[in-house]
């Protein structure tokens, strides 16, 4: 409908850009004017946006670390019969931020949660990486270090679907690097950086020639979105990670070592053999 009017005691999710201040939509703008308060995971960054589009409604901060105590306080004025638009430092509110706790809450408290669509880095960078996109599963950032970082790594191992990982610049080599050890270093793999901004950029390739490009580039800056090949869809994918497990215990019943298991089970598999024999380390 158009030039709605506000419905009391509402949250709005506001998909605000993620870059280029033009992707801005017309509804947001209204929106974004006409609500009593906008709580902004960084008001700083926030306000620049607001002062572009002549914005005056005040702001309340809304971020990882305060989201507790502040979510009591926003439901509060929800129940109150107030409007708030919930916004992000950039895209749509809730994809990998705390956005999600304060969504369900409300959701929870039935207090009435609106959408106001707007760009997402996800979805952008998937559209022009050249991989399949009819299938695709977004993982946002990726465990930091030690058996969770290593975990959700294997079972991204057989995924057949795209998979869209988020990374920061001072882990993007380490990630690369780590992805090759899983997918093996043929595996097509587009990074997107800075996604409409000036120093927009779309890598496309191998997982072996993107680590040389970034081990060589002067500067790692700006906000990465990795789109990563899923492993080709042929029948031997169709094992569990845990019937892999069991066929490469059968072959080390038999006498044969790791690094023989893996090689032979590499040859009827799409997986590597570094990936079969890391499963094989595994408990």
């Amino acid at each position: 409908m158009n030039n709605e009017s506000l419905q009391q005691g509402t949250l709005y999710i506001v998909g605000t850009p993620i870059g280029n201040l033009e992707d801005i939509t017309l509804r947001a703008i209204r929106i974004l004017k006409s609500v009593n308060l906008i709580a902004a995971e960084d008001t700083r960054h926030t306000a620049k946006l607001l002062r572009h589009f002549q914005i005056t409604t005040p702001q309340i901060s809304y971020h990882h670390h305060n989201r507790t105590v502040r979510q009591t306080e926003l439901l509060n004025y929800l129940e109150e019969g107030q409007t708030i638009a919930l916004v992000t430092d950039a895209g749509m509110p809730g994809i990998s931020d705390p956005g999600y706790d304060l969504i369900y809450a409300c959701i929870i408290a039935n207090i009435s949660v609106i959408p106001i669509p707007g760009p997402t880095a996800a979805i952008t960078a998937l559209s022009v990486s050249g991989l399949p996109t009819d299938r695709f599963v977004f993982e946002g950032f990726l465990p930091l270090k030690g058996k969770e970082r290593r975990d959700r790594l294997n079972q991204l191992m057989t995924e057949i679907r795209t998979i869209i990982v988020y990374e920061a610049p001072h882990r993007l080599l380490k990630t690369l690097i780590d992805l090759r050890e899983v997918f093996g270093d043929n595996h097509q793999i587009t990074v997107a950086r800075e996604i409409t901004k000036r120093y927009e950029e779309f890598w496309r390739g191998i997982l072996k020639d993107a680590i040389l490009y970034y081990q060589n580039s002067q500067q790692i800056k700006g906000e990465f979105t990795l789109i990563i090949a899923g492993c080709s869809q042929r029948h031997s994918l169709e094992l569990t990670v845990e019937e892999l497990k069991d066929e490469l215990q059968q072959l080390l019943d038999q006498g044969m070592t790791r690094s023989q298991a893996s090689r032979q089970l590499a040859e009827t598999t799409t997986l590597s053999r570094r990936q079969i024999y890391n499963l094989s380390l595994e408990n």
